[in-house]
């Protein structure tokens, strides 16, 4: 099968972008041709479509003066270059199916019409909730919030929901409507829920219900490593941005040990402000290591006794669960999103409420001061992935939905 993988970026940014390489590397695999659509972008690797990306488009910060702005703003809503330039891949390419990623703002579902014209099917994984909320999160402000859910996109602009700016949040509830109302994304067969959470948050807001379909992420754990030695740091990985709720994982560190140390992977908007907390709340053991690539964050992870994931938004179905599950490391996460359907509390790890330093503090201990029951708690993490998210069943599961996608556009 020819598979077209459509994404903002072509690098490995975050978990919707690493997904993708990953699948995309699985299915050639397994006998499968792949190509790529995405931005312009000054870290994307090299590609024989790139000619064709449309320019990029930088959005954080957004552009300063008026008219970059409403240049910006137009883009959103519908891309012309996004349009030309997937016309002349989708000629060049002539794939079976479009599989999308993250396409909003940067290439828009203006994409979609050059796909329905030639009568390729669609599907597209959901890797966040912008099609029920115009800023991605359900937050308002660092609050959980679904005021936009079923439609109420308005509540949006009247909470200032993105970075407390009116105009920002006017650009995302407009985009997000306009979409809405006139159904830019109806030429997609099938949307992928990898959580149940969010199959039924997209439900519940009323997103092509019918379309809609779960299929949990995968891991390849043949290749990873396992910790074999017990004790070692609290560990976090991932951007470091407000939603992931670093700053609560820092305060949590004045109710561990003195000699508790965390270790933080990653980048991102808030990186400075929590190397201050960190100088000002625990000097000297706190270490940022910026952003590693796989191996080294693999290494780092094993050296571990629990990895946290203490966010303040409702995570899809994270990929650093199942990363740390596979090198053997339990896993204290946020009781949010599609975290519960992954840890199991007292064998693999814990659950706990978000935004609490004290309750993260506690759970994190339960681990620290015993490694060896981590150490145990690791290793049935790594069975689950093993046995629940394996890459075989993964491609088998998306093969059939593939097919099913095609069956919808067959006459008769």
């Amino acid at each position: 099968m020819r598979i077209l993988h459509v994404n903002k970026f072509l690098y490995r940014r975050g978990g919707a972008e690493g997904y993708m390489d990953d699948l995309a590397s699985l299915q050639v695999a397994s006998g499968d041709t792949v190509a790529f659509f995405a931005m312009e972008h000054p870290q994307n690797r090299a590609d024989e479509h790139q000619r064709h990306f449309p320019p990029y488009l930088e959005l954080a910060p957004p552009p300063e003066s008026l008219l970059g702005k409403a240049k910006a703003t137009a883009r959103i809503m519908y891309s012309r270059s996004a349009r030309s330039g997937i016309d002349e891949v989708l000629d060049a390419f002539e794939p079976d199916i479009v599989h999308l990623h993250n396409i909003y703002e940067h290439l828009s579902p203006s994409i979609l019409r050059p796909v329905k014209k030639r009568n390729v099917p669609a599907v597209m994984t959901l890797h966040d909730y912008k099609l029920a909320c115009p800023t991605y999160q359900f937050l308002d402000h660092g609050r959980i919030c679904e005021a936009c859910l079923g439609g109420r996109f308005h509540n949006a602009v009247l909470r200032r929901c993105k970075d407390g700016s009116l105009s920002a949040s006017t650009v995302c509830a407009v985009e997000t409507f306009v979409h809405s109302v006139t159904r830019a994304y109806a030429p997609i067969s099938r949307f992928i829920c990898p959580s149940r959470f969010m199959e039924e948050k997209m439900r519940a807001a009323g997103v092509f219900p019918d379309r809609l379909r779960h299929i949990r992420h995968f891991i390849e754990t043949a290749n990873i490593a396992v910790k074999e030695t017990a004790g070692g740091p609290v560990v976090f990985a991932g951007r470091l941005s407000a939603e992931k709720g670093v700053d609560v994982l820092v305060d949590a560190m004045t109710f561990l040990p003195a000699d508790a140390r965390l270790e933080v992977a990653g980048d991102g908007p808030e990186r400075d402000a929590l190397r201050a907390q960190a100088d000002r709340l625990a000097p000297g053991r706190v270490h940022f290591h910026g952003r590693l690539e796989m191996p080294e964050l693999h290494a780092l992870i094993r050296s571990a006794s629990v990895l946290a994931m203490p966010s303040r938004w409702y995570e899809n179905q994270p990929m650093i669960v199942l990363e740390s599950f596979a090198c053997g490391v339990p896993v204290v996460a946020s009781d949010l999103g599609g975290a519960p359907e992954l840890i199991e509390p007292g064998v693999d790890g814990e659950l706990v409420p978000p935004n609490d330093p004290s309750a993260l503090a506690a759970a994190l201990v339960s681990f620290l001061d015993r490694p060896t029951d981590a150490l145990a708690a690791g290793g049935a993490g790594r069975e689950k992935v093993a046995r629940d998210f394996s890459p075989q069943v993964h491609v088998q599961r998306l093969a059939e939905l593939y097919e099913e996608a095609r069956a919808v556009l067959r006459p008769g």
